[in-house]
Order: structure tokens, then C-alpha cells, then sequence
């Protein structure tokens, strides 16, 4: 089965009849969703030209094709763009391999990580290697900077940092939202090594990390707002942004903000001004080893 047929399964587990109009019918489904033919009679194609989708053993359908089991699917935008990522992936026989991401850091970045306190920021990778954190951006994390700088990942973090239940009130959607953002990069670059290499470790580290992966739900990771309960500064309720930054191959800045005079603000604030040594950071902007300043001649 390609990946193409697998999110058709996991999208097909997660309707109901009830969802798209079809009477539920008399007897025990076996089927924990919609069957295979009432998809296809959605979609309009033939049950067995459906199967052969699922199974991978067809692997060229057409953009209509795909956009008709789209919309049978109830797919919104981020997920229609997937499946069509997958279908197109499907397709070749292949693709050219990615280069590596760049782990360096701008100087620049570094400054306008400085610039942006007290306000929590730090740059992440495409997989969300923490690559550089001014210290509010850090401490944010608790206990992420006992981690040596290799290890230091938000979404390894959140499923295997034994602080990270009690950090995020809704610690379920946060984690599901991390499962979504990769899912939806390895609909466009699946076999990354530092993605393949995030995804097989917490596969087998945790069994929360396991069930969400195989609901391939994907989601890109925009603006929102997160409420901490931060052991050093108590509970805040924080708005971030996440932005792409240029020439920078995938590594996104994400800050964390509050309005000014809030009682949310005072604590990020209380946050960033915390005691140098508190959390195993020196209290200025911090850069992983392997993140060293971005140097063109290089």
C-alpha cells in the first residue's frame, strides 16, 4: 500500500454515513467508517478502479480523479493539497533527492532573536529542531536546556519530556497539531533522513506519537494561541506567530506575545528575566553548536 492509499484508508476509517448523506443501514459495519464501494459511489468511479487506488496498485489517477475523492472525502484545503502531493509522488518513479536543510543561523537572526525580548522566540528547523532560542524562547520549555543541544526538539519534547503534560493545558491537541505539521512534510518529502529519523524514534518511544501518526491528519502550523502553565511564572495565556525566514531552507521563527500591561505579559516577562542558571541557559540568545552563524564562503 503507497502512502496515497493509506491516507484514502485513514480519511475513509474517519466518516460516517451520516456524514455524507448515506442511510447507515440495518446490521453490525464491520467497517469502522465508510466501506470501499460507498466511497467509490461518492467519488464516481467503479469499485474495483477504488481498491486498486488503495491497494497501490493503481498509481495514476487523474487530477479529477483526485479532486472527485476529495470532495467524497469531505477533505479541507491542507488536506485536498496533500492527497494531491501523494497522488503526484505516486506517480513517479524517482524523484530527485532533497538536499540536506541548512542548520546555520544567520547573524542577523541572532539579532533580531535579541531584538524581539521579552517576548519568547526561537527558530526551529522544517522538523522542528530547536536551532536557536533568545532565553524566554528557552526557558519556554522546561527542562529543554538540561537536553544536550542535539536532542533539543519541540515535538520530541512535547511526547517525550516528562514536563511537557503539565505545560500545555490541552496537551492533546498540542501534540496532535506537532503529528499534523509532519505529516504534511512527509506528503512533500517523505524520505528526508531527519524526518525518517524523528518519526522512527518516537514511533517506538510513544505509543501516543504512534496512534496520532496513523490518522494522517495534516496541518501546517500558523498563528494560534497556547495557554502554559509554567512552573517558574505560573499559568499564561500567550498569541504566537510562526514565519518563514528567507534563504533559510525550511527554519521558521516562532514568538510568542501577550498585551502589554496584561497579567500574561508580566509573566513572559518575569519569564525572559529569570535567573541566568536556572534553567541551564546563560541568559543571553543561545545557538546550537550545529547551528553555528550562517557564513556565505561556506
Amino acid at each position: 500500500m503507497t502512502e496515497f492509499g493509506r491516507f484514502l484508508l485513514a480519511r475513509r476509517g474517519d466518516l460516517r454515513p451520516a456524514d455524507v448523506g448515506l442511510p447507515a443501514g440495518t446490521g453490525t459495519r464491520r467497517t469502522p467508517g465508510l466501506r470501499r464501494e460507498e466511497l467509490a459511489a461518492l467519488a464516481g468511479v467503479s469499485i474495483d478502479y477504488y481498491v486498486r487506488l488503495e491497494r497501490g496498485k493503481e498509481t495514476h489517477p487523474s487530477p479529477s480523479v483526485v479532486e472527485a475523492l476529495a470532495d467524497a472525502l469531505r477533505l479541507n484545503e491542507e488536506e485536498r493539497g496533500f492527497l494531491r502531493e501523494l497522488a503526484a509522488r505516486a506517480a513517479r518513479r524517482a524523484p530527485e533527492p532533497r538536499p540536506q536543510p541548512s542548520r546555520r543561523i544567520r547573524p542577523t537572526v541572532m539579532q533580531l532573536l535579541e531584538t524581539l525580548r521579552p517576548n519568547p522566540a526561537y527558530v526551529v528547523s522544517r522538523t522542528n529542531d530547536l536551532l536557536a532560542a533568545n532565553p524566554g524562547g528557552l526557558r519556554l520549555f522546561p527542562g529543554m536546556a538540561d537536553w544536550p543541544e542535539q536532542q533539543r526538539n519541540t515535538v520530541r519534547y512535547v511526547f517525550l519530556h516528562p514536563a511537557a503534560r503539565e505545560l500545555w493545558a490541552d496537551w492533546e491537541q498540542k501534540a496532535k497539531g506537532c503529528v499534523a505539521q509532519l505529516r504534511a512534510l512527509a506528503g512533500t518529502d517523505p524520505d528526508a533522513p531527519d524526518l525518517a529519523a524523528l518519526v522512527g524514534e518516537l514511533i517506538v518511544k510513544s505509543p501516543d506519537f504512534n496512534r496520532l501518526w496513523e490518522r494522517y491528519e495534516v496541518r501546517t502550523i500558523g498563528d494560534g494561541e497556547k495557554t502554559l502553565r509554567h512552573p517558574e511564572v505560573g499559568t499564561m495565556t500567550l498569541s504566537h506567530e510562526g514565519l518563514s525566514l528567507n534563504r533559510a531552507q525550511g527554519q521558521r521563527l516562532i514568538v510568542y506575545m501577550a498585551p502589554p500591561g496584561s497579567p500574561d505579559h508580566d509573566a513572559m516577562t518575569l519569564l525572559d528575566l529569570a535567573a541566568p542558571g536556572s534553567s541551564g541557559d546563560s541568559g543571553r540568545t543561545a545557538v546550537s553548536k550545529e547551528a553555528a552563524p550562517w557564513n556565505p564562503s561556506r
